[in-house]
């Protein structure tokens, strides 16, 4: 077996605790990313650099309890590819930080093409199999829980809470959390899109009827203020055209990123062994 630890741009003293750790125990493999590249795409490295017959995945923070590896194993034994982990809750954390990721699966499976168990994480067991099929993906916004629940593969889920984080503080901000969340809906639903045009459409019948009221009003001899209600239907589709245009953005931004064809990470140094004991470095 091997750990392979992957440094997502670490600045505290991580790389010098991994490089002793692999010399004194062969077991322990690490690669460091030329900068911080995201959580997704150090995950895909790890997943991408593996080498075992089933490969485990989980965060370093020791939220992902290292005791439920057994239990793991246990159910890929019995034959499933994929077992997930569903965190049930998390201790520490805020109520608004509970609800909000409630929800957020609720509206991301009501849009997405495909099932995202929800309490999902990123700690769960690939076969072999599994692990080639989920190489082949290689988009850049990726939302490594959904490429999972598209692969399809025999399924098992193993329940736990998570702990408290074990030391520092989480770098997974507001704004990271926002984009992880757009990544989710994005990449797996075009419901926004069709979105769009339905309110274009609500929109028109809206001004057909504004239209009708104002000429019935002027052939009955009235006169039509209008003042305050144009101001008011012009700032409302004024706004929404901007939301929509945004929307159509977001995925054109997504678009240009993927035909860049960028690498999805840079390794700033590799510390694995070889078949034959070596030591590789990059």
């Amino acid at each position: 077996y091997e750990l392979l630890f992957v440094d997502d741009g670490s600045r505290d003293c991580s790389r010098e605790i991994l490089r002793a750790l692999g010399a004194s125990d062969p077991h322990v493999q690490s690669i460091f990313l030329a900068r911080n590249f995201g959580h997704q795409l150090a995950l895909t490295c790890g997943i991408d650099h593996a080498d075992g017959d089933a490969v485990i995945t989980m965060d370093g923070d020791m939220q992902h309890p290292p005791e439920l590896l057994p239990a793991l194993l246990e159910k890929w034994e019995e034959g499933f590819e994929i077992v997930q982990t569903v965190r049930l809750t998390t201790e520490g954390v805020s109520l608004f930080k509970r609800l909000t990721s409630k929800y957020y699966y609720r509206l991301l499976n009501a849009l997405a093409d495909v099932e995202i168990q929800e309490g999902g994480s990123d700690f769960r067991l690939m076969d072999r199999k599994a692990v080639l099929a989920l190489r082949r993906y290689r988009e850049h916004a990726r939302f490594i829980r959904g490429i999972v629940g598209a692969m399809g593969f025999r399924k098992a889920v193993v329940e736990f809470v998570a702990q408290e984080r074990y030391a520092g503080h989480s770098k997974f901000s507001l704004h990271k959390m926002i984009s992880f969340a757009l990544d989710g809906i994005l990449a797996y639903s075009v419901q926004p899109l069709r979105a769009a045009f339905y309110v274009g459409i609500v929109s028109a019948l809206l001004a057909v009827l504004l239209f009708l009221h104002v000429l019935f009003e002027t052939l009955s001899g009235q006169t039509v203020p209008g003042w305050s209600t144009i101001v008011v239907c012009s700032l409302f589709f004024g706004g929404m055209q901007m939301m929509m245009l945004g929307i159509c953005g977001e995925y054109i931004a997504r678009i240009l990123q993927e035909v860049k064809n960028r690498p999805l990470y840079l390794i700033a140094s590799d510390h694995r062994r070889t078949a034959h004991g070596e030591e590789t470095h990059e």
